[in-house]
């Protein structure tokens, strides 16, 4: 092995850049903890996050996740894949600089489409016109997303081995994050 993951790398992007998928393959391959700050969420509460939405609302929802994040960062250092909105709340930017490093998976609108279009898991798309709504919600969250800490492009022809090549390769830019093999 010999690298060693000296904080916790966030994952952040839109629904269907990759996250969960990747992140369980980059914590394979650095042999640390996959954590899911949605998993948490509904582990926690015993309903989807769908059903969350529906009883509690979008607010209550972002309250919880801001708790989990943080009990998940001070907890253990590995890999968390936050849920799509996590990273445009303020308060959760600041926590996740403080305690981990944001990697902003970055995909275009067409190939987050084509990876979502098809589900039926995803709350914020259960609108009259769902593809609309994906490309406001991409248009309002990408500057944010910008934000994060490093950027890592995905592309269609990428496995999820490739992309999760590519986020350790730019981690290994960061020694304060990825301590190199001695």
């Amino acid at each position: 092995m010999g690298q060693r993951l000296k904080k916790t790398v966030v994952l952040v992007g839109m629904m269907g850049a990759g996250k969960t998928a990747v992140g369980k393959a980059v914590a394979a391959k650095l042999g640390v903890p996959f954590l899911d700050s949605d998993e948490e969420i509904v582990r926690a509460a015993n309903m989807t996050i769908a059903e969350i939405f529906e009883r509690d609302g979008e607010e209550f929802f972002r309250d919880k996740e801001t708790q989990v994040i943080t009990r998940l960062l001070e907890e253990q250092c590995g890999i968390l894949s936050t849920g799509g909105g996590a990273f445009l709340a303020q308060r959760n930017r600041a926590i996740i600089r403080d305690k981990g490093i944001s990697v902003w998976l970055r995909a275009d609108l067409r190939l987050l489409w084509n990876r979502v279009r098809h589900k039926t898991t995803r709350p914020l798309l259960r609108t009259e016109n769902p593809y609309e709504t994906l490309r406001d919600l991409y248009e309002t969250r990408v500057p944010l997303y910008a934000r994060a800490d490093i950027a890592v492009d995905a592309r269609a022809s990428y496995s999820i081995d490739e992309m999760a090549q590519a986020v350790i390769a730019a981690l290994e830019t960061r020694p304060d994050v990825l301590e190199p093999a001695q």
